[in-house]
């Protein structure tokens, strides 16, 4: 199939995907179907990857991944900003119904690391647009709690062979939301002859 041969309808449809997602940050608490995210999960591999690594591996969280992850970030915050704070903290994250993690391979090669995240970057985006297409929203973070070394242990990864790109929350969202700007084009375009 060609660009050229997408309907206008098509296009407009993409278009209003692409405008209107939204980072949410309330969700509803009834569960996302696996077959859903699953379905998003097999658009995100479809992200371009330079030399086809596919360098992406996706991590759905069970009830006691996302509890034993909630409780290891409510103590960074208790450290940080006391009791009180970690409890809200903890409270608003075992409320969220979906989690996912994304990595991205490790390599000895400076540059590949680079292109396999930006990859997976993309591949990030396109969970995301086919969730919101669906209807669902997704927070993408990269707070402090990734970095841990417990994190890893919780999600079972391997931080020397993958690096963390993102927790991603996931669900239905709760609540109106927010309208968005950007900067006009001609704030960010360079043109160069």
């Amino acid at each position: 199939m060609s660009v050229e041969s997408y309907a206008d309808d098509e296009r407009a449809v993409v278009e209003r995907v692409l405008r209107e997602r939204r980072t949410v940050h309330d969700f509803r608490p009834e569960a996302v179907p696996e077959s859903l995210v699953e379905r998003a999960l097999e658009l995100a591999r479809w992200a371009p990857n330079h030399h086809r690594t596919e360098p992406w591996r996706f991590y759905l969280l069970g009830p006691r991944a996302r509890a034993a992850i909630a409780e290891l970030n409510a103590g960074l915050v208790a450290a940080r900003q006391g009791e009180r704070a970690a409890e809200i903290k903890l409270k608003r994250w075992q409320a969220v119904p979906g989690w996912l993690v994304m990595t991205s391979s490790a390599s000895v090669d400076a540059l590949r690391e680079q292109e396999d995240y930006a990859a997976c970057c993309c591949a990030a985006q396109n969970f995301m647009l086919a969730l919101w297409s669906a209807g669902v929203g997704v927070k993408w973070t990269t707070g402090a709690v990734v970095r841990e070394a417990g994190f890893a242990d919780i999600v079972g990864l391997d931080p020397l062979a993958e690096r963390v790109v993102g927790l991603f929350w996931y669900g239905w969202p709760a609540g109106p939301l927010t309208e968005q700007q950007r900067r006009p084009l001609d704030a960010c375009l360079v043109r160069r002859a």
